[in-house]
């Protein structure tokens, strides 16, 4: 569904350069429900907003589908982001109008598709838990329900990708629940794929891969030791990964990977190692020189 390889994202202003994106590298298959976690100026926002069409990368190769990200012209990305793709904000603001009732918001992105499907309509709103609730205004709605209904938006045009950015980073634990159930079942029932970027490790937990990206490029990947596992029992605290996941460093397609900063400062590894076969391991050593010069 979604292969990025050598992706290159670069912000430029009159004084300033910076490089979002530099040469990651990334698959996932159609039907997949996976998470995408690094920290705050890793790229993984970046990443999110050109899957969804909202902004261009600068070089390298990014398809979505039958979809050349790159390449694609402007009057087919606007058919792309109405037809292929659904997006959630942390932020729901972004995609609820005030003035309109539950179900008038999620009937607006069909309107603007030319295919009104009211019965549908009200069936997302159903499927999130708020058939009582679809025609109420939003300020009669709590946070949770707001968020429930921007889901139901996202995915009322019946896209192929649903993205979806810190999805509950402004909800309780009972409501973070509820919602990561609702993308299981569309997952699962519907097809759709389901990308996540999120801080939380216990949510992140909750799927079956897990993708940390680093200085803009993909490090470690984390796979559920059994996809079978009840993806309904409780992750809490920062162990959900490795509790439930087996960590892999990514290798690229050239053979670079991301050594852990942790790993490098322990050996005091800086701008060069030593590497060789022993057995059936690669070792990574600091340069003799190198430890010589440290002991000095």
């Amino acid at each position: 569904m979604i292969r990025c390889e050598g992706l290159v994202k670069i912000y430029k202003t009159e004084d300033l350069e910076v490089v979002a994106l530099q040469g990651l590298n990334l698959t996932v298959e159609a039907g997949e429900m996976m998470a995408i976690i690094g920290n705050s100026g890793s790229g993984k926002s970046t990443l999110l907003n050109i899957l969804g069409g909202l902004d261009r990368p600068s070089a390298g190769q990014v398809t979505v589908g039958p979809w050349n990200l790159l390449k694609i012209s402007d009057e087919d990305l606007v058919k792309y982001k109405r037809e292929t793709v659904g997006f959630i904000w942390q932020n729901n603001a972004r995609n609820l109008l005030p003035y309109l009732t539950a179900l008038e918001n999620v009937e607006v992105p069909m309107m603007l598709g030319g295919k009104l499907d009211r019965p549908y309509a009200r069936q997302l709103l159903e499927w999130v838990g708020l058939k009582d609730r679809m025609h109420n205004k939003l300020q009669q709605l709590s946070g949770g329900e707001q968020q429930r209904v921007a889901i139901a938006i996202a995915l009322a045009n019946k896209p192929q990708l649903l993205l979806a950015d810190e999805p509950t980073g402004s909800v309780d634990t009972q409501t973070s629940d509820m919602i990561m159930d609702i993308f299981r079942r569309f997952n699962r029932e519907l097809g759709v794929t389901i990308v996540i970027v999120t801080h939380d490790l216990a949510l992140a937990g909750k799927v079956d891969r897990v993708v940390a990206i680093r200085d803009g490029l993909t490090s470690t990947e984390f796979i559920k030791r059994n996809p079978n596992l009840d993806a309904s029992i409780p992750l809490t605290g920062g162990h959900a990964l490795g509790e439930v996941h087996e960590a892999f460093v990514v290798v690229d397609r050239v053979g670079r990977l991301q050594v852990p900063k942790e790993y490098l400062q322990a050996l005091a590894i800086r701008d060069k190692a030593t590497l060789e076969m022993d057995g059936d391991k690669i070792v990574i050593r600091a340069p003799k020189s190198l430890e010589g010069e440290e002991t000095a």
